[in-house]
């Protein structure tokens, strides 16, 4: 098998892209011929409306470095690229979107940097055309706090366009975790890492059906949240500072009592402490409850994906067993 590895795997995840695949498989196409290598397209697809599957069916008969892996159902971006990544065969491996915002002919400068000796190559933006204000600002404090709390660095203005050697890859097959946060899994496995800088584009047609804000949120949240626990930490400390300051309080109204200061109570200060604590709780509550509900998902150990077929040089071969364990790929 090793002597069959095809130079690179590209991953493209893919949802409701009908009129994207045939123009992103031309840039493609043209700059895998041009750099001579030896390549497969892994199309990892969630079940979609529209005509996705039949258009890259197509494609799948008229070129057999294609690859198509249809889920039994809709199981999100990240994990569609994990399962790009575990199926792939590549001695290197190109996570790319399908939409032509990560423009495909970077993938030469990319490859350049793996052959000098980096094990992990991602793409930085200089720019981010198309993507809301909304968008940018969630992204640009995003990558802030998960770099200040979590335990690992994840560069900043940087997304899954990345190239991994196929050590890297291998490494990601150990860690077998469900929240499938790409970003931070490859920050975490390490090794001699570089970028290249590159201005995004808008997208080529539609709009996006996987990072809309909720996505991103939920994304973010998961680099939050799996690689440290340094917001528990923080809530130890504001919980003792709170209470301290709740002392303090008391004590000063104490003070008062005893000097002969008439208090008058107020309606207004009772609720106004009385939300400021039950807000404090909840927001305590719900972080902790973020921690034990991916607790609850790592311990069930059910599949990041179930696939119901895989097509390739115009055979279909039902996967409906197919998990994310090792054993099971390739």
């Amino acid at each position: 098998m090793t002597m069959h590895r095809p130079d690179i795997s590209v991953i493209v995840p893919v949802y409701k892209e009908a009129n994207n695949i045939r123009p992103f498989l031309q840039r493609m196409e043209k700059t895998l011929v041009g750099l001579c290598l030896a390549y497969e397209i892994v199309f990892c697809l969630d079940p979609s409306p529209d005509n996705t599957e039949q258009v890259i069916q197509e494609e799948v008969a008229n070129n057999s470095h294609i690859k198509l892996l249809v889920f039994s159902r809709r199981f999100g971006q990240p994990a569609a690229t994990m399962a790009g990544i575990l199926h792939c065969r590549g001695k290197n491996c190109v996570v790319i979107d399908v939409d032509l915002q990560d423009p495909p002919e970077l993938i030469g400068q990319m490859y350049a940097k793996i052959q000098e000796g980096y094990e992990v190559v991602y793409a930085k933006r200089r720019s981010r055309k198309g993507e809301t204000l909304i968008k940018q600002v969630i992204a640009y404090f995003g990558y802030k706090i998960i770099n200040k709390l979590s335990d690992i660095s994840i560069p900043r203005n940087t997304g899954d366009f990345r190239i991994m050697t196929r050590r890297v890859i291998d490494e990601l097959r150990k860690l077998n975790e469900s929240h499938g946060f790409l970003r931070g899994l490859v920050a975490y496995v390490g090794f001699k890492q570089a970028f290249v800088e590159y201005d995004r584009d808008p997208r080529l047609t539609g709009k996006g059906n996987y990072n809309r804000l909720t996505g991103s949120l939920k994304i973010g949240l998961n680099g939050l949240i799996s690689f440290g626990s340094r917001p528990l930490q923080m809530m130890s400390i504001a919980g003792a500072f709170i209470a301290s300051f709740s002392f303090l309080l008391g004590a000063w109204y104490v003070l008062q009592k005893i000097s002969g200061v008439n208090l008058t109570p107020g309606l207004s200060t009772t609720v106004l402490v009385i939300t400021f604590f039950s807000g404090v709780q909840l927001l305590c509550l719900g972080l902790m409850g973020e921690y034990i509900g991916r607790i609850y998902d790592e311990v069930k150990r059910r599949p990041m994906f179930i696939i119901d077929k895989v097509i390739e040089n115009n055979n279909i071969r039902n996967e409906v067993n197919d998990t994310v364990k090792c054993e099971n790929i390739c």
